[in-house]
C-alpha cells in the first residue's frame, strides 16, 4: 500500500446552534399565543437587554469534536457509530459540502461523494444529462465521461428511463444511478454514506463488489455503514465515532467486534425500539426480540441439536396501509461470516393481512452449530423486497455452549461451523472393489 497521504484532518470540529421554541409547545400555535408571545418578547427584550445570558432560545451543539484522521492512498476505511454520532457530518466536511468550525482538512485528488439519495442531481434533468453534469462537477471532460457512459448505464440498469427526468425516478433507481456515476467516473477518493439501504439485496451486493474493485485499483474509499459484515469484509481499517469524537480505531474486524459488544446484551430479551445498528425507512419498526428454548422459555444458551426459537414483534407507524410485508433473518458467526439468510417465503409463510402489528415466532429445529456465539439480524420490507422498512443488524444473539446429547467428545472452538452427524455405511466388498476400480489413476 502507498505511503502517500491523501486525506488529512486535524482537530476537526463542527458546531451547530439548535433553536428551541419557548414553553415547549407544539409546532401548531393559536393566534392568541402568537399575540401573547409578541407582548412577552417585547418586555423580555426591554427587561433583559443588559443580560442576554438569561435568554435561552439557542443551544450550542457540537456534531464533531477534535477529530484527527489520516488516510493513505488506496486505503478503504470504514466509519461506524450510532445514528447521530457525527458520521455524515464528517463525510460532508471531507466532501467539501460544509466547512468545519475548527481544524483543517487536506485532500489530494478528486472526490466523488454519495451521501444522500439524489445529492448532486438536478431533478428536472434526465438521467443522461445528470451523468454528464456529475462528470463536470468532478472536473472531467465530456470525452472522459462519454468513455464511461455505457458502463454507468449498464451498472445502474436504467436503460429504459435514461431520457426521463430523474424527479420521476423511484428512490431505488435514483440510488442506482447515483452510485454508478460516483463509482465509475474514477475519482481518486470515493465517499459512500449509508445509502445502500435503499436498494434491494442483489444491488447492495453488486455495489459492495464494485467498491472492492475500486479499492483494488488503488483508489481511496471512505465507507459509512451500519452493516458490520460489509465493513469487515470491505475495509482494512475502521474508526468508531461516538458523540462526535473518535473513540476507537484500528483493524476493521477488531473495531467492529468492540462496537458490537457495546450494544449487545447477554439477556435473552432485547428492547429494539432504540437499537443503534439499524437502517430503513422506519415506516415499520421492530419493537423487541427474544431468544427462546423449545418450551418457549426465554434463554440464549443452547447445546448442539436443540431447537432454537426466535421471537420478535414489529409495528407500523401512522399512515402505513400496506397489507403485505416480507420478513427475513440473517445468521452470522462471531467472526462476521454470514451463515444463512432465512426469508419467510422460503418456508411458505406470508403475511397477507397485516393490520399494523405482529408478533412472530421462528423455530430453528435441531441446530447443529459448533460452540460459539451467533448473531441474528431482523429485516422487514415490502412484498417486492425493494423497500426496506427496518433492518436491525446483530440485535439478538445466542450461544452454543456444549455438545449436548449428540456428542460425547470435547469439541474444539475452531473445529468448523456445522456439527453434522451423517449416516456412515460400510459397503460390501464387491461394491468397494468396483468403486476403487472406477477411481484408478492411469499409469504414465
Amino acid at each position: 500500500m502507498s505511503t502517500e497521504v491523501v486525506i488529512l484532518a486535524e482537530n476537526l470540529g463542527k458546531r451547530y446552534f439548535l433553536t428551541h421554541r419557548r414553553g415547549g409547545r407544539s409546532q401548531y400555535t393559536a393566534l392568541r399565543d402568537v399575540i401573547a408571545d409578541g407582548v412577552r418578547n417585547f418586555f423580555s427584550a426591554w427587561l433583559f437587554s443588559k443580560d442576554r445570558s438569561r435568554r435561552t432560545d439557542k443551544e450550542e451543539f457540537w456534531a464533531l469534536r477534535e477529530v484527527y484522521l489520516e488516510v493513505k492512498k488506496g486505503e478503504v476505511i470504514g466509519i461506524i457509530g450510532r445514528n447521530g454520532a457525527g458520521k455524515s457530518t464528517l463525510l460532508k466536511i471531507l466532501s467539501r459540502i460544509t466547512e468545519p468550525t475548527t481544524g483543517r482538512v487536506g485532500l489530494k485528488g478528486r472526490v466523488a461523494s454519495l451521501l444522500e439519495v439524489g445529492t448532486g442531481f438536478h431533478p428536472e434533468l434526465t438521467g443522461h444529462e445528470n451523468i454528464f453534469l456529475n462528470g463536470a462537477i468532478l472536473g472531467m471532460t465530456q470525452a472522459e465521461t462519454r468513455k464511461k457512459f455505457d458502463e454507468i448505464v449498464a451498472f445502474a440498469e436504467i436503460e429504459k428511463f435514461l431520457d426521463t427526468p430523474v424527479k420521476h425516478y423511484s428512490s431505488g433507481m435514483y440510488m442506482r444511478l447515483a452510485f454508478a456515476v460516483a463509482a465509475h467516473l474514477e475519482p481518486e477518493i470515493l465517499v459512500i454514506d449509508e445509502v445502500l439501504a435503499v436498494g434491494d439485496a442483489a444491488f447492495q451486493k453488486k455495489c459492495l463488489g464494485k467498491m472492492g474493485d475500486v479499492a483494488k485499483e488503488g483508489r481511496t474509499v471512505l465507507f459509512v455503514s451500519h452493516n458490520m459484515a460489509a465493513v469487515t469484509q470491505l475495509c482494512r481499517n475502521a474508526i468508531h465515532l461516538q458523540n462526535g469524537r473518535v473513540v476507537d480505531s484500528g483493524p476493521a474486524a477488531n473495531v467492529v467486534n468492540r462496537y458490537l459488544a457495546l450494544g449487545q446484551s447477554d439477556a435473552a430479551t432485547v428492547d429494539l425500539r432504540d437499537f443503534p445498528t439499524r437502517t430503513g425507512s422506519g415506516t415499520v419498526r421492530f419493537e423487541w426480540g427474544e431468544m427462546r428454548g423449545s418450551e418457549g422459555e426465554a434463554r440464549r444458551d443452547f447445546s448442539i441439536g436443540e431447537d432454537v426459537i426466535i421471537a420478535f414483534r414489529f409495528q407500523a407507524g401512522p399512515g402505513f396501509h400496506e397489507r403485505q410485508v416480507r420478513l427475513a433473518i440473517q445468521l452470522r458467526t462471531s467472526d462476521g461470516i454470514s451463515l444463512c439468510n432465512m426469508a419467510d417465503m422460503d418456508s411458505d409463510f406470508a403475511i397477507k393481512d397485516f393490520c399494523g402489528a405482529e408478533t412472530i415466532s421462528v423455530r430453528l429445529p435441531d441446530v447443529r452449530l459448533y460452540p460459539d456465539t451467533y448473531y441474528l439480524s431482523l429485516w422487514v420490507g415490502s412484498i417486492t423486497n425493494i423497500d426496506v422498512y427496518d433492518w436491525v443488524r446483530d440485535c439478538l444473539s445466542f450461544a452454543i455452549v456444549g455438545g449436548g446429547q449428540l456428542t460425547t467428545r470435547m469439541l474444539p472452538r475452531s473445529a468448523g461451523l456445522l456439527f453434522w452427524t451423517p449416516t456412515w455405511t460400510r459397503l460390501p466388498a464387491a461394491s468397494s472393489a468396483s468403486t476403487a476400480r472406477s477411481f484408478q489413476v492411469p499409469t504414465p
